[in-house]
């Protein structure tokens, strides 16, 4: 049996939702599956996703094919990274301890990132709401410079003199 781990739809009408199964690569899009690994929303900035990342990978290492938009999001949640640090593990090029060293430091960076965009998102909200909430802006009245009056100098008075030469 191939199986797929794919996006299945929930959600009202323009409303998008999606539970990340592994299903019978036959079996109907909305249809049965084998065993549902996460969620995944994509109408909040930046997008939602839950997964339970050991099923992922052991979906994966048992020859599951995701499709495009579930292989983004794995690659996004790091399984695609964790199952190259494990591939790495079992030819011998690292060590188990080195590998969830590696994954788990890539891990924390990825969340804080995450974090960051969620506060500019934030940040980007408030200054919206505070630009459209109704008060009136109050428009700062222009400031009248007054004209410094200007010393006379040699200089003016040879360019005037030196235009009546040239005519």
């Amino acid at each position: 049996m191939a199986v797929k781990l794919r996006l299945q739809r929930r959600g009202r009408k323009k409303a998008p939702f999606y539970h990340i199964v592994a299903a019978d690569a036959r079996a109907p899009r909305d249809g049965r599956f084998i065993e549902k690994l996460g969620t995944y929303n994509p109408l909040t900035q930046p997008a939602t996703i839950e997964l339970n990342i050991d099923r992922a990978y052991y979906w994966l290492m048992n020859g599951a094919q995701p499709t495009d938009t579930v292989l983004a999001i794995l690659r996004f949640k790091g399984v695609l990274y964790k199952k190259h640090l494990m591939l790495g593990v079992k030819k011998g090029a690292l060590t188990l301890e080195e590998a969830e060293a590696r994954w788990n430091a890539w891990k924390e960076e990825k969340e804080a990132n995450i974090q960051k965009r969620r506060e500019q998102t934030a940040e980007k909200k408030r200054q919206f709401m505070a630009a459209v909430d109704g008060t009136p802006k109050v428009k700062a009245k222009p400031v009248e410079e007054t004209p410094q009056p200007v010393e006379e100098t040699e200089a003016p008075a040879e360019t005037v003199s030196e235009e009546n030469s040239a005519e």
